[in-house]
């Protein structure tokens, strides 16, 4: 087998354990805590997923275009004013997140936990980013199985064995010990490489530059993430803590064909679009995207067959009635991610091209779509209001993008 096809059998392996160790968590924590509690844990990952691009505010996005440009000799002096930036947004936003917990949105017991796994997570995700786009691929899936992966599996083994550690707090210690060896690992991967150019002064005007870049395409991101943030919030309003548990448990299900495309799709994919076009290779743009669409498609299928198979045979399991009783939420949630996924493949193809605008659009104006249509749908059917809002959204995003790439593409990359 060439190095190289062993290195991707290898990523996708670790992610495929990594994802594996996720839904053994979502099912053991659906198993031993009670529901409320799920609902609450699932309060929390969305509530840090979120509160993690106000401390990066998505500036990799410029970081990373520059760093495939240039010579390792100057990625240290890029990294350092990234560093530079977030600095500067810890010390805004960190303080102002209390106000999740001042305003009673989040327990306060949680607080702790929050602000711990909110920077740790900040960091490695940011050390990760930048290993794929140097094409480390391997380490930043080891770091991901870190992170993600084997405390999963630790904490639920516990589980299994000691009735006394089935409690929240048990499971956010983990996760804390999980990410902190990722990012020492990181930390040790990246003083390995040897990358120059720490020295160069802070260059807050390149910053600056990267700021009008990366703004955009944050309230574009923040826009797109509000979704998958809000919906916890308004279904939790809906109806309670307890169907949020169960509403967690089906997006956690189904949320794995994100993290699986990401990890072995996205990840290998993109950062060739973005060379190919930079290069004016057309034919490598059109490869790759193609490479792109095919491998979305098989993937997303099979992965919804499979999930649509065994999510009874689960659930019964579980042997909590609310699951059960609430199962006709999970092909919503599967709709949801599927949509979402393939408007990844025209995502990636404007962002490749450096066309921003139309993902810009999209995002925004599906918040503004959702929040009226759930409003409406809420006055009728509040229990499928929320996920029947998303599949409005992620339908509109889908469509908007596929329209705007056709449109702007030139016709020999297409």
């Amino acid at each position: 087998m060439p190095k190289q096809s062993l290195i991707r059998f290898i990523n996708i392996a670790l992610r495929g354990i990594t994802l594996a160790s996720k839904f053994l968590l979502i099912f053991f924590l659906a198993k031993f805590l009670e529901p409320k509690d799920l609902g609450l844990y699932g309060l929390l990952v969305v509530t840090i997923s979120y509160a993690l691009y106000l401390l990066g505010f998505d500036f990799y996005t410029y970081t990373t275009r520059e760093i495939l440009k240039r010579e390792r000799e100057e990625w240290g002096g890029l990294l350092k004013d990234q560093g530079a930036l977030s600095v500067v947004l810890y010390a805004i936003f960190l303080p102002l997140l209390s106000l999740i917990f001042v305003k009673g949105l989040l327990p306060w017991n949680i607080a702790g936990w929050f602000f711990v796994l909110l920077v740790l997570e900040h960091l490695t995700q940011e050390i990760s980013r930048l290993l794929i786009t140097i094409s480390e691929q391997l380490l930043a899936s080891v770091m991901l199985f870190l992170r993600s992966g084997i405390w999963a599996v630790i904490v639920t083994a516990l589980m299994l064995m000691r009735s006394d550690t089935r409690d929240l707090n048990m499971v956010l210690g983990a996760w804390t010990l999980g990410s902190f060896s990722a990012l020492l690992l990181g930390g040790y991967r990246l003083k390995q490489l040897n990358i120059s150019g720490w020295n160069k002064s802070i260059d807050w005007q390149w910053i600056g530059k990267g700021l009008k870049i990366a703004i955009p395409l944050l309230v574009a991101t923040l826009a797109l993430r509000g979704l998958f943030t809000v919906d916890r919030y308004w279904f939790a309003d809906l109806a309670s803590l307890e169907t949020l548990g169960a509403y967690v448990l089906f997006m956690g299900i189904s949320s794995a064909l994100i993290s699986f495309l990401d990890a072995g799709v996205f990840a290998f994919i993109y950062p060739g679009l973005i060379s190919a076009h930079h290069n004016k290779d057309a034919a490598a743009f059109k490869q790759k995207l193609r490479a792109l669409l095919f491998q979305t498609l098989i993937f997303s299928g099979a992965f919804a067959i499979v999930a649509l198979l065994i999510i009874d045979p689960l659930l019964i399991w579980l042997n909590k009635p609310i699951y059960l009783k609430h199962e006709n939420l999970f092909p919503w949630t599967l709709l949801i991610t599927l949509l979402y996924s393939l408007g990844m493949i025209p995502h990636y193809a404007l962002y490749a091209q450096g066309l921003d605008r139309p993902i810009i659009h999209s995002h925004i104006t599906s918040l503004l779509i959702f929040i009226p249509v759930t409003w409406l749908l809420s006055r009728y059917w509040p229990l499928q209001a929320v996920p029947a809002g998303l599949c409005i959204a992620f339908l509109f995003i889908l469509l908007w993008k596929c329209l705007a790439f056709v449109r702007l593409t030139p016709a020999q990359y297409r």
